[in-house]
């Protein structure tokens, strides 16, 4: 019997990883950096680039590797969106130009209704946002194909352009009941379905095109899956690995996903659902501030940028909770989740001092992880989380996320999206191994944290 071998390329806002995955184990791994382009407003890749990293990077697998694989699958991020020109700009979810657009569309009846039919919470970031502010300033012509990462992926292995039900959920244009792009709301884009690309369920199968498959050396029987997008497999990895169906993943930015069969959609609290599988959704809150806060801190704040996440446990220790009384609002990215507003800034609040620069470090990084409380407890409230993303690799702020939400979390590498893609698509036996990485809260930190979280965003 001929074992199957799983090659797995999760692309990312910053970075292009690829996996390989034989029987559960990741017998190859590598990271490839990408550029973002743009300013304040505008954000966007090049898919040229993009697409020459992939290239680099399959290519960078041992070739004998290469040729025992036999199914490669994508999960890209969401809220991408594409131009099919010649420029290939890839407008990103951090993408602001649409911010007073939406702004001006939410004072709509129109709002409510197409968050409802859609799942995808009324923002700049989404593809609908973007769609509607060029539709305003006419940037491009009334015929123009729209993709995004996926479709880009697609057009480049299988020389057509299709994209998934789970990455289609989170463009703002599909109907998450009946699974196809909503008529109402492409009329009211000026757009129509031929514009878009097919659209396919997640474990849709293509061949590959035949140079590609020589160019990377793969057999003639290798499978392309489609795949589905990096929030839905990431909480799905954590769901198949952990057995808890409430998840946290904290990178650049960051997000609280719920498993759920049913579809959770809140007016108020805008929170997204997501497709994932045929009877399988995502519900969650995302937030825009996460590791790239704790970035800024470690080139802004720290004595020693290089040797920032070496001194974290020492900093800590030597530095109580509250921060000495100093309160940090994490928003220098603007924020989603809770707070849905392009607007709202970040800092420090009753700095004086007597405060150090230790102090404020660790001002910062509470402020970080009271901010994703506030999406815990609207999405996982009371519930033990399984955690993922690299902000988790340093044993020190897992521990302290844990005190703070008061809650245990689970750790372990195949909570990331590669393996929610493997979980998926292979469906290997579940193994739920209670013995992963566990930050357990310390009971007098919860306590102290709890009275803190009560009113430190008033």
């Amino acid at each position: 019997m001929i074992l199957s071998i799983f090659l797995g390329i999760d692309i990312g806002t910053t970075a292009i990883k690829l996996g390989v995955i034989q029987k559960n184990e990741l017998l190859y791994t590598t990271d490839l950096p990408l550029e973002t382009y743009g300013d304040e407003q505008i954000k966007f890749q090049s898919g040229d680039e993009l697409l020459g990293a992939l290239t680099t990077g399959i290519l960078s697998i041992p070739i004998r590797l290469r040729q025992q694989i036999t199914s490669i699958s994508f999960s890209t991020a969401m809220h991408s969106l594409m131009p099919d020109n010649e420029e290939k700009k890839i407008f990103l979810w951090s993408d602001l130009q649409a911010a007073s657009t939406i702004d001006r569309f939410k004072q709509t009846r129109l709002a409510a209704q197409f968050y409802e039919i859609t799942g995808t919470p009324i923002h700049a970031m989404s593809p609908f946002a973007k769609l509607l502010h060029f539709k305003e300033t006419r940037q491009y012509t009334e015929v123009t194909h729209w993709y995004g990462l996926k479709e880009l992926i697609m057009m480049y292995f299988t020389g057509r352009p299709f994209i998934d039900y789970a990455t289609a959920s989170a463009t703002g244009l599909f109907d998450l009941r009946k699974k196809q792009w909503c008529g109402e709301i492409l009329d009211y884009l000026g757009i129509s379905t031929d514009q878009l690309a097919p659209l396919v369920d997640t474990d849709q199968s293509f061949e590959m095109l035949p140079e590609l498959r020589t160019l990377f050396g793969f057999s003639k029987e290798i499978q392309v899956i489609i795949g589905a997008s990096d929030g839905t497999l990431a909480a799905y990895a954590s769901y198949y690995s952990t057995g808890r169906t409430a998840s946290l993943t904290i990178g650049t930015s960051a997000a609280v996903r719920q498993i759920t069969k049913e579809i959770q959609l809140d007016q108020k609290k805008q929170n997204f659902c997501y497709y994932l599988k045929e009877d399988l959704l995502v519900s969650g809150a995302p937030s825009n501030n996460g590791g790239i806060v704790l970035a800024w801190a470690a080139n802004h704040l720290a004595e020693n940028p290089a040797l920032f996440y070496e001194t974290l446990s020492e900093l800590l220790k030597g530095t109580l909770p509250s921060a000495n009384n100093l309160r940090f609002w994490p928003y220098l990215n603007g924020e989603r989740a809770p707070y849905w507003s392009n607007k709202i800034k970040g800092g420090f609040r009753d700095l004086t001092l007597q405060h150090t620069r230790a102090d404020m470090i660790r001002s910062v990084i509470e402020g970080i992880l009271l901010n994703i409380r506030q999406l815990v407890e609207l999405v996982a409230k009371n519930e033990e989380l399984s955690v993922s993303g690299r902000f988790f690799q340093t044993a020190v702020l897992g521990e302290l996320a844990a005190d703070i939400f008061g809650t245990s979390c689970y750790y372990a590498p195949e909570n990331e999206p590669i393996f929610g893609l493997y979980y998926l698509l292979e469906k290997p036996k579940k193994s739920i191994n209670e013995n992963k990485q566990v930050f357990l809260p310390d009971p007098i930190n919860r306590d102290i944290y709890k009275k803190i979280a009560h009113n430190y965003f008033n």
